[in-house]
């Protein structure tokens, strides 16, 4: 980072010299910004801004310094990464750093990055999504032997097309100690995720409600986020008592807290969004947390956090500065070398720029008109699964199509007939849900949708398996912040794929941030530095914090 200050002729009181004098090099005013673990404090002398070591400082806006003293024109406190975000958050999910690997589905968010993130004090969520009960299953036992009793969750995602296992994965959890769930893609809470988050809640020795269960939850919506931020509904405590899922008192405690304990404001970012702008959409939601908080005041507060399109240190510095308690990463964490993906995906995302993705139907809520955010770079994906859905929209039937396009389809898309497509399409559902086909025999609009629905599920699986012949299909869940974290590390050793560990990312989005609210500071006494941070190597952050 070049430093050359300018400073303005604003003294907020003196610097005494001790036995060490004013150093004007703009390099000992680089090394004091980097060198976060220690104050900063900047003098004047003859107009020059100079870096004051040891002496003593004294604040006033009215008296002159005294004779053999500097102006003071700055000072920010030291500010290490450990430091950023809410204390509270740290503490109840026992971590160093209010930093959150979110889940990428089909365990692109792998056991390896979870065990990463963790063993660095940080809280990482396996990407449970799109996997089977078996696959989820054993995904708890590594993380489990991997991590040794530190934090860790796993994801657990809305599926109205599979609400039975939706409601196994959340007893899975619940049996299996997972203790934290990071819920996503909800448009409106479900019996499952209410069984997860009230079952085993009870009363301590000393009166207060205790929740085993923490829910982290993806919201973009005011209307979903306010759900999350209210008690469960008492409809689907009902339901659960009536199954005998819920004892009934727990139904009754249920009433006095949150669903959430933590909710993560989901900008614009890769899979399922709504693409919202972080600058509006994280204080919306700290506004409402607190409308609502201001209704119970004997309430736990829910935190507020914020992912979607954090990837350097100035978009994790404004997160904190705007008040999230927390940062959550995903598309950046794609591209590192833990992630659950192919190196060819790995590849193709270090190659992306910010304008390189789009939005295309999503498979989990094809018939819906749902919607994820891709890397539309080197892949047709996008452009056909919006011909897919533009072809559900128009037909009822298969057969109703044009005999033109569904040669189409079943040349370059299936690559088999529409019935061989369908006959694989059932195998998978017979295993999943044989319901499914039972209302396909019936509905010919249903079952084209399934078989649909069958390519675009197919595609991100082609992706994380690298598969060489389908390229060109590969649906890869990508934000626009991958742009700007390549855009960052260009001409660095992040640059270079091998290099990319999710730690290390992490510690150069938390430091950078620490390293950019303490230029900000300086900035809003009257000293302006030159803006940017250089990627940092996890030896040189440790030496400065």
């Amino acid at each position: 980072m070049q430093v050359a200050a300018n400073t303005m002729q604003v003294s907020h009181g003196w610097w005494e010299p001790g036995d060490i004098p004013p150093q004007i090099s703009p390099d000992a005013i680089r090394e004091a910004v980097l060198n976060v673990r220690k104050p900063l404090v900047l003098v004047s002398v003859d107009g020059q801004a100079a870096i004051a070591s040891g002496g003593k400082v004294t604040l006033s806006a009215d008296s002159a310094p005294p004779a053999g003293c500097y102006p003071l024109c700055a000072y920010v406190p030291s500010l290490l990464p450990q430091n950023l975000g809410d204390a509270n958050f740290k503490a109840d999910h026992n971590l160093k750093y209010a930093y959150v690997a979110g889940a990428m589905a089909n365990g692109i968010t792998s056991v390896d990055m979870v065990a990463a993130a963790g063993k660095a004090g940080m809280l990482g969520f396996f990407g449970a999504a799109g996997l089977t009960y078996a696959q989820v299953q054993a995904a708890i036992d590594q993380c489990e032997q991997r991590l040794e009793g530190r934090p860790f969750g796993f994801n657990l995602i809305h599926s109205p097309h599979d609400p039975a296992l939706e409601l196994a994965l959340a007893k899975l959890y619940h049996e299996r100690n997972v203790r934290r769930i990071s819920a996503s893609a909800y448009l409106d809470l479900t019996l499952p995720l209410v069984y997860y988050r009230v079952k085993g809640i009870r009363r301590n020795s000393d009166g207060v409600i205790e929740c085993p269960n923490k829910v982290i939850a993806k919201v973009s919506r005011v209307e979903v986020a306010r759900r999350f931020l209210s008690p469960p509904p008492e409809k689907w405590l009902r339901a659960l008592v009536e199954q005998n899922l819920l004892e009934a008192d727990e139904a009754e405690l249920a009433a006095h807290i949150a669903m959430a304990d933590d909710i993560s404001a989901e900008a614009d970012s890769g899979g399922h969004t709504d693409n919202r702008p972080a600058l509006a959409l994280l204080p919306t939601m700290i506004a409402l947390r607190d409308k609502i908080a201001s209704r119970h005041p004997r309430a736990k507060p829910v935190r507020v956090g914020l992912g979607g399109g954090i990837a350097t240190p100035d978009s994790a510095a404004a997160a904190f500065a705007m008040g999230a308690a927390y940062i959550l990463t995903g598309t950046v964490n794609q591209a590192c070398v833990e992630a659950g993906t192919s190196e060819t995906v790995r590849k193709m995302l270090v190659e992306a720029g910010q304008a390189d993705v789009t939005m295309a139907p999503a498979a989990d809520m094809f018939e819906m008109g749902v919607k994820v955010q891709v890397l539309k770079r080197g892949t047709m994906f996008a452009q056909r699964a919006a011909k897919l859905y533009e072809l559900y929209r128009r037909h009822d039937r298969y057969d109703t199509i044009p005999a033109k396009e569904r040669a189409h389809l079943e040349k370059d898309f299936f690559r088999r007939t529409f019935e061989e497509q369908w006959q694989s399409t059932r195998t998978f559902f017979e295993e999943r849900d044989p319901r499914q086909i039972e209302r396909a025999e019936k509905d010919p609009h249903h079952k084209m949708a399934l078989v649909f629905r069958a390519y675009l599920g197919l595609s991100s699986n082609w992706a994380n398996a690298g598969e060489p012949t389908r390229r060109i299909d590969y649906q890869i869940w990508c934000g626009p912040a991958i742009g700007a974290f390549n855009e960052w590390v260009k001409g660095s050793f992040l640059e270079k794929l091998e290099n990319r560990h999710t730690v290390t990312v992490a510690m150069n989005l938390l430091y950078g941030a620490a390293v950019m609210t303490r230029i900000a500071g300086l900035r809003n006494q009257g000293v302006v530095l030159p803006a940017g941070i250089r990627p940092c190597t996890l030896d040189e952050i440790d030496a400065l914090t």
